[in-house]
């Protein structure tokens, strides 16, 4: 992940996202009991907040340094500072701690590829016995149009490629693809969502 790039875009305007958690994230996780959540790529921090003020501890990453000190200065405004853990980290190169979360979220994260699939495999560690992986990514059908000679959506994981590697230890509640419940950026081909929800067996 090129943090720099990450900074430069944050620093391009005072707000990149709309401040709205995630409705795929809503949509999923709001009848969960609180307890230890992984929000990978956090961004401005949205998702992390809506987290924390439903009673969740968040320990939210990203690689932009600019991204998450914008993030903590939300938490800081409406008092649950002390509910998420802001944390510059690449999870891509270096793994979570296994077993720790109860809630690992990935949301529209772009997850490169890799041989022997160790980021991913890193992640999937990550949720603790009994605990959801949550996955929210643009339908892959809306990211072609999108696709150039610096991105192709190829290069990243989906839940299609995710699904395959859960094992006899895991429940898969939602696999599907559907329309957003939310609407898209402007100047964006994004109508649908593929969501993949499972629950690692306790």
């Amino acid at each position: 992940m090129d943090a720099e790039r990450w900074d430069d875009m944050y620093r391009s305007r005072d707000q990149i996202f709309s401040g709205n958690p995630n409705g795929v994230l809503v949509t999923e996780i709001g009848d969960l009991p609180p307890g230890r959540a992984l929000d990978v790529g956090c961004g401005e921090g949205a998702d992390a907040l809506w987290l924390a003020r439903r009673g969740w501890q968040v320990t939210a990453v990203d690689v932009s340094e600019v991204a998450l000190q914008r993030a903590a200065a939300s938490a800081a405004a409406v008092g649950i500072e002390d509910r998420v853990a802001w944390t510059k980290a690449d999870l891509t190169t270096t793994p979570p701690p296994s077993g720790a979360f109860d809630l690992v979220s990935l949301q529209y994260f772009p997850l490169r590829r890799q041989h022997g699939d160790a980021a991913l495999h890193g992640l999937l560690a990550a949720v603790a016995p009994g605990g959801t992986l949550l996955f929210g990514s643009h339908a892959l059908a809306d990211l072609a149009h999108h696709r150039s000679e610096e991105f192709d959506p190829a290069d990243y994981y989906q839940a299609d490629d995710i699904a395959p590697l859960l094992d006899a230890a895991w429940t898969v509640l939602v696999d599907e693809t559907r329309p957003r419940t939310t609407p898209a950026p402007a100047d964006t081909h994004h109508t649908q969502d593929t969501v993949l929800r499972a629950v690692r067996l306790p």
